[in-house]
């Protein structure tokens, strides 16, 4: 489902999503509760990724290493972070200056220092986000479902009348856009586990209500239409009777939503008071996503993902003017998670909500890729800082990154793995790979690191084979 700009949009993103979905089969699953139960053992009822898109350099957020100020003439070579370490709620932990706020709610949480992102060959975002959305190493003959239909597919919505798997500031008119629609879908699990995109958060409700002036008869009327328009279509001639009918059920629950005024409360941030919403609104559009989350998990969303949305060379894709524009990102997050955390904790839905703030790998001034697995630069770095433009993070480091945990059983306070000191700040103790961050996601949901489905007669897993094991230091 979608909130497209025009017709047009629509169309395209929607016959690509379609044509994607209709090329597998019925998908069979491995043995787990039923959709809408809670499994056994699990710690967490909802999900809420908070996605910094481009590359967050951990060194310049929360794992800060020797501060060097801006001088011109500064050697580049001497950089590793350009602020300031300052002192959390934690004993012991430091952040960099501008994150103070979510340093008082890390108390709260865990702080994974040492995700290493996979050797993809030539790095570029799309490629890593694809495996970081998947946990698939991109190209795949089957296509994979992103990690939100995952969990629609597996344990279906806790409302009925809100889409299990929402999708919150993502768009797909900027660069690598193709690439990036190819993971934002549920693959071969069909339409109906698809993300449901929601563009402008502020904007949200006028995509869950009926044309207006449409009365109820009317718009039940047209959707019946569609409906039928839709099954005798020369699309529904292709792929499986599973496919098809997951399109229509797509149909059915779109149809659902909007005729859920319950619903439609969720999504309309002007029900918010005013001091809340201005918490949220310092971090723009990422800012009133969280505050969106918040609501949609209020009201019963499963799995929600909220991001600035991915441009090349913009938001954390800084390779160029790193600390200026770092600057500017922390003030959008800082408020904006903290607050969230907050809120939840408030509202008694921490605890069964986990909190993910990630990136697809990390940034440094001087290495491209890992130590022990070099690639190609991709921006040449001045032999001396000249000016501000080359102060800052330019590289895509992939050694270490820092993913933070909040709330769904995770432990409180806690720091898991460590980096070196000095360049390169790569993992020296307790790596975490994309496979076991989604391992332990799924541990938390209740869903086990083997979790399969047969497609075309063949298992396909959660992560790759279904070896990978969640990493079960991070639950208290």
């Amino acid at each position: 489902m979608t909130n497209p700009k025009n017709r047009r949009d629509f169309l395209s993103s929607a016959s690509a999503a379609t044509l994607g979905a209709l090329a597998a089969g019925y998908p069979s699953s491995s043995a787990l509760a039923k959709p809408g139960g809670a499994p056994l053992n699990s710690t967490a009822d909802t999900v809420i990724v908070l996605w910094m898109g481009g590359g967050m350099a951990s060194t310049d957020t929360f794992d800060p290493k020797r501060y060097v100020p801006y001088e011109k003439g500064l050697d580049p070579k001497r950089v590793l972070s350009t602020f300031p370490a300052v002192d959390t709620v934690v004993d012991g932990l430091q952040f960099t200056e501008g994150l103070e706020k979510i340093g008082r709610v890390m108390d709260r949480g865990t702080l994974i220092k040492t995700y290493q992102a996979a050797d993809l060959g030539f790095i570029l975002h799309s490629r890593h986000q694809y495996h970081w959305h998947t946990a698939y190493e991109p190209p795949l003959t089957v296509a994979a479902p992103h990690i939100g239909s995952w969990v629609s597919r597996t344990l279906g919505p806790l409302n009925p009348d809100l889409p299990a798997f929402i999708d919150i500031g993502q768009t797909f008119d900027g660069g690598e856009k193709e690439s990036l629609k190819a993971f934002h879908t549920a693959g071969f699990l069909g339409s109906e586990f698809g993300p449901f995109f929601l563009v402008e958060p502020d904007q949200a409700v006028e995509a869950v209500k009926p044309p207006p002036g449409m009365s109820d008869e009317r718009f039940s009327k047209r959707y019946q239409a569609y409906k039928k328009l839709l099954a005798d279509s020369p699309i529904q001639q292709h792929g499986s009777e599973y496919q098809r009918g997951s399109l229509l059920k797509s149909i059915d629950n779109a149809h659902r939503l909007l005729s859920s005024p319950k619903a439609r409360k969720a999504f309309d941030l002007s029900l918010e008071p005013k001091e809340s919403y201005d918490t949220y609104k310092v971090g723009g559009r990422f800012g009133l996503g969280c505050l969106l989350a918040r609501r949609l998990t209020e009201a019963g969303a499963r799995f929600i993902e909220v991001t600035h949305g991915y441009y090349p060379f913009k938001y954390w894709d800084t390779h160029d003017n790193g600390h200026t524009r770092m600057k500017e990102l922390k003030q959008m997050i800082d408020a904006p998670i903290a607050q969230l955390v907050l809120d939840l904790e408030e509202r008694k839905l921490l605890d069964r909500t986990l909190i993910v703030v990630a990136s697809e790998f990390s940034r440094d001034m001087m290495m491209e890729g890992k130590p022990e697995k070099r690639v190609k630069d991709q921006v040449n770095v001045p032999p001396k800082i000249d000016g501000p433009q080359h102060y800052g993070m330019h590289r895509h480091f992939t050694g270490a990154g820092s993913v933070l945990l909040f709330g769904g059983g995770v432990k409180k306070g806690f720091v898991y793995g460590e980096t070196a000191d000095e360049r390169p700040c790569t993992t020296v103790k307790n790596p975490v790979n994309t496979q076991q961050l989604h391992a332990s996601i799924y541990r938390a949901l209740g869903i086990p690191h083997d979790h399969h489905y047969a497609v075309e007669q063949r298992p396909f897993y959660v992560t790759p084979d279904g070896v990978a094991e969640p990493v079960m230091d991070l639950f208290g």
